[in-house]
């Protein structure tokens, strides 16, 4: 199994399935930004989801988020 993370801003998923270490730059840049930029979100407004990938073609579960693609 592999972690894998999704980012959030107002319950709207940003990232998703980011690696470890894409998580770990991707989140502090983001709370940065909403830090020092004027924006329409506060810190408060970001939450993560911390998932497990399970890889091979028996999976059944899926760590995707509802909702459109993010790319």
């Amino acid at each position: 199994m592999e972690k894998v993370y999704h980012i959030y801003a107002k319950e709207e998923c940003l990232y998703n399935n980011l690696s470890e270490v894409q998580f770990n730059n991707t989140w502090r840049t983001l709370k940065g930004m909403v830090g020092l930029m004027q924006t329409d979100y506060q810190l408060e407004d970001l939450s993560y989801e911390e998932c497990n990938r399970t890889h091979g073609v028996s999976a059944v579960s899926s760590t995707e988020p509802d909702g459109s693609d993010s790319y």
